[in-house]
């Protein structure tokens, strides 16, 4: 049996990797970070590349690394890895649009308290009392709040549901399609900032000597990309449990999401020593990933809470045994 990727899925990841860093270069974080308005242009290039008809989770897993690591400011993982389906699956007319790049869909599940993107979407999927209701942009209102990402937009909402709001779709399952696609966005920023502290330690000199040459740092650096390859590991699993309908899905969501922000708080305390003062510098860009790890760390559930899903599912296992 072979448990690797496919090349037709790993030429995707090429594909996006390649698009992301043209269309989405640290020049353009900035200038979010400034306060520039965002235009469609990025997300109507994803569309016209097809890789937002990608709802596969086990297809998309790569893609989402790959928006990590290219810190991509664009909803991809709640269109993509939530919305998408979940649309699908109750039969609405805005699947052509996501599939297009016409539509952008924001999403509110599990008491988030605000919303990535609620300001610039066409459609707001959220959760109330455990149902999912869709909202055309026009049927809430978004108000812009303070945000450590800049180029990660949060807005509180305000939104009045009813039965003619209410879609299919089961929104326990949406949550763990965003807990698991978190978790592989999370693993891309992860190598990307210890790619971009390798780069540095290679280059720096103390003593005469690359600071990249000695035993501490090695070991720092060493040690950190083992917790990030593990939590891959886990992503991958988790995409292909939900993918496949797998009883399992559900716990190896939280566990993906616990392993990967773990994993991504290791790399991102690693990389910042590395660098030193400078990498957290406005003139570096390391400190844009960093806090783009740091929001996500919570985002669809903490590592606390899916620590306690996991330990409810053991103790539910205990108790049938």
């Amino acid at each position: 049996m072979d448990f690797d990727f496919s090349p037709e899925q790993l030429a995707v990841r090429d594909l996006a990797r390649e698009l992301f860093e043209k269309e989405s270069p640290p020049s353009r974080l900035r200038e979010l970070w400034s306060g520039a308005e965002r235009d469609r242009s990025v997300w109507k290039a994803l569309g016209q590349a097809g890789l937002l008809e990608i709802t596969d989770p086990v297809d998309l897993v790569l893609v989402l690394e790959e928006a990590g690591r290219a810190a991509l400011p664009e909803p991809i993982a709640e269109t993509l890895a939530i919305a998408a389906p979940v649309l699908a699956e109750a039969g609405s007319d805005w699947v052509p649009r996501v599939a297009s790049g016409e539509a952008i869909v924001a999403v509110q599940l599990g008491g988030a308290p605000f919303v990535v993107d609620a300001g610039d979407a066409d459609l707001l999927l959220l959760e109330r009392d455990g149902e999912l209701h869709a909202l055309p942009h026009d049927a809430f209102t978004a108000t812009p709040v303070q945000s450590d990402d800049k180029a990660r937009r949060l807005y509180a909402v305000n939104a009045h549901t009813g039965s003619e709001t209410r879609i299919a779709g089961d929104a326990g399952v949406a949550l763990d399609r965003g807990a698991a696609a978190v978790a592989a966005v999370l693993n891309g920023i992860s190598m990307r900032m210890l790619e971009m502290t390798l780069e540095h330690v290679k280059t720096r000199e103390q003593f005469g000597k690359p600071v990249g040459s000695f035993q501490a740092v090695k070991h720092k650096l060493a040690s950190a990309h083992v917790r990030v390859e593990s939590a891959r590991a886990a992503a991958w699993y988790a995409a292909f449990a939900i993918g496949a309908g797998l009883p399992d899905r559900s716990l190896a969501a939280s566990v993906a999401k616990v392993v990967a922000a773990e994993a991504e708080a290791i790399a991102n305390a690693e990389a910042l020593q590395c660098h030193g003062g400078i990498g957290f510098t406005w003139e570096h860009d390391l400190h844009m990933w960093m806090k783009r790890g740091k929001a996500l760390e919570a985002s669809f559930g903490t590592a606390a809470e899916h620590r306690a899903r996991v330990a409810a599912h053991v103790l539910s296992e205990q108790a049938d045994a």
